[in-house]
């Protein structure tokens, strides 16, 4: 698939689960898709249940205009229509789970039968190949299953979107290796959607996914993994899904034996999840989503480096992980271990000592010079590419029109508005000054004969910017701007993206990419936090790229 296509999958599952989420705010006291607190819940007020519908609608969007849509395709988009239609009813009306659950059979039926998704072989019986009888309510029972496992682990904020953005970015390079088109562009597409909308989901969150989203993501979890790990097509083992799942799997296989060892339904809700048990133990909410989110980072990592290897092995490691994680909860719980209030007092003070300096100079000059930079990059940065692709104007003047009307329409999205058109605006200036491979300005650019090394200024500048967001973090007294679980995850796809190995499309080296991004999406949240009073003026200068982008676009043809 060529690399503009992969920027345009995340692009348009990033904007539309962006651009839906202020909308579908709005409108959720009247839909009633607001979440109260009480029960388990360990949030204290009213928040909107509605981020799941954006990024389905993301997703959805994305795969109607860049895949073909085959009968796999199809199926998939039906069956996530029917979970997602019983979770918004759940989320209004709250089901009786035998209801839900008849949801998730008529949705995993439809996948199976109709997408050919099917559990063909057994793990440690690739030679044998199961029969329709049998492999067909197999499938939609560990369809079922998984779906459940990750509608289960959305206990805390940031939570199940974050495990499965790990989860979809594993399957994204697995499918990029194996060459699966469908499942490639699927993951792309929900890594976009989830990363818009968790900005807002991270502790503390401002709209939950509600049970419409976690069901979403956990039948498409299920169904791209099975068909990444259809062995009787040649490819990887199905043992491969227990640690691409990873902990929700385990969280939920944890649980079920608690309840069913104490003589209670498996199916009747209690705080025995692995979120619930931390945060009992005394660790703090964002404290508590590292630890998992570490965890199932962990398990990624290792399907991808036992991708080829064999069942038993496979199974081996997940069990040595398995093991010792349920015991060590068990125990924990047993002898109602908890950590120490000393332990917390000095977390909190390590925290600001980390982000505490009371040097003016070190906390105003570094975010001063980033806001500066990303300016003249994103005002300046259109005149750079020789041309501008077509296909990038088409969409850059269909965004332009989109941001100003929402801009006119939706005053009081505004903000969030213009964190799209930087979000989107910028990685359209970083994918095109990739577009340079060590050329020069002269050779590449649309700036005359000027010799600059370009490729390695952009690379220079980058270099800088990283080295000013880490200053402006580390030296924020004011901590408007919040270190939270997602910039961690940031964080790790910045060290991980760029070494992963065949990873480059046509030339272009999908890990720099990535990084760079990143970086850029970090300089954003901190300007819009700490400079929030020039807000505006980067909005425009958004516009400006878009509108400058479409332009040149109409000139070169």
């Amino acid at each position: 698939m060529a690399n503009v296509n992969l920027l345009f999958i995340f692009v348009t599952a990033l904007a539309i689960s962006m651009l839906l989420i202020p909308l579908l705010t709005r409108w959720a006291e009247r839909l009633r898709l607001v979440d109260t607190p009480g029960g388990r819940k360990v949030h204290t007020g009213s928040v909107p249940k509605i981020g799941g519908i954006a990024f389905a609608a993301g997703v959805w969007t994305t795969l109607l205009l860049w895949t073909e849509l085959g009968e796999t395709a199809v199926a998939y988009l039906a069956a996530t229509a029917i979970v997602l239609a019983f979770g918004v009813w759940d989320d209004r009306s709250g089901l009786d789970y035998r209801i839900k659950f008849l949801g998730q059979l008529l949705a995993a039926a439809t996948a199976v039968v109709y997408g050919g998704v099917s559990l063909h072989v057994l793990p440690f019986m690739d030679q044998v190949e199961l029969p329709a009888w049998l492999a067909m309510p197999l499938t939609i029972l560990l369809l079922v299953g998984i779906t459940n496992a990750v509608n289960l682990s959305d206990g805390l904020d940031g939570l199940a979107g974050g495990l499965c953005l790990l989860t979809f970015g594993g399957m994204a390079y697995l499918s990029y290796l194996s060459g699966d088109q469908l499942i490639l562009t699927l993951a792309i597409a929900m890594m976009g959607g989830l990363l818009g909308f968790l900005r807002f989901n991270t502790y503390p969150a401002t709209l939950f996914m509600g049970d419409a989203g976690s069901q979403f993501l956990g039948l498409t979890a299920g169904f791209s993994a099975l068909l990444l790990t259809n062995a009787s097509e040649g490819s990887y083992t199905p043992v491969l899904a227990l640690l691409m799942i990873g902990l929700p799997l385990l969280d939920t296989l944890g649980v079920i034996i608690q309840r069913v060892l104490k003589g209670r339904s498996p199916f009747l809700p209690d705080r025995n999840h692995i979120h619930h048990k931390l945060l009992t133990a005394g660790f703090f909410h964002h404290e508590a989503v590292l630890i998992i989110y570490t965890l199932q980072a962990m398990m990624i990592g290792l399907a991808l480096l036992l991708q080829w290897q064999s069942d038993h092995i496979v199974l081996a490691v997940y069990s040595l992980i398995a093991l010792p994680v349920l015991s060590l909860f068990w125990w924990a719980s047993r002898v109602k271990w908890r950590r120490s209030d000393r332990d917390q007092s000095f977390s909190v003070a390590t925290m600001r000592r980390l982000i505490g300096f009371k040097n003016r100079w070190a906390t105003e000059v570094p975010v001063q010079l980033l806001g500066l930079g990303v300016f003249l990059f994103l005002a300046l940065g259109v005149f750079v590419p020789r041309r501008i692709p077509a296909d990038f104007g088409v969409m850059a003047i269909s965004l332009f029109g989109l941001l100003l009307l929402g801009a006119l329409l939706f005053r009081r999205a505004t903000l969030w508005l213009i964190r799209l058109g930087l979000y989107v605006g910028g990685a359209f200036m970083i994918y095109l000054g990739d577009q340079w491979t060590g050329g020069t300005a002269g050779a590449t650019g649309a700036m005359g004969q000027t010799g600059l090394p370009i490729h390695e200024m952009l690379n220079l500048f980058f270099g800088l910017m990283a080295v000013l967001v880490v200053a402006s973090i580390r030296f924020d007294r004011s901590r408007q701007f919040q270190v939270t679980p997602l910039d961690y995850l940031m964080v790790l796809l910045v060290v991980t993206v760029p070494n992963l190995p065949e990873i480059q499309v046509g030339g272009l080296h999908l890990g720099g990419l990535a990084a760079k991004i990143i970086v850029l999406f970090f300089a954003f949240e901190l300007i819009l936090s700490r400079m929030s009073e020039r807000a505006t003026q980067y909005g425009l200068v958004s516009l400006w790229v878009f509108l400058a982008l479409g332009v040149r676009a109409w000139v070169n043809v």
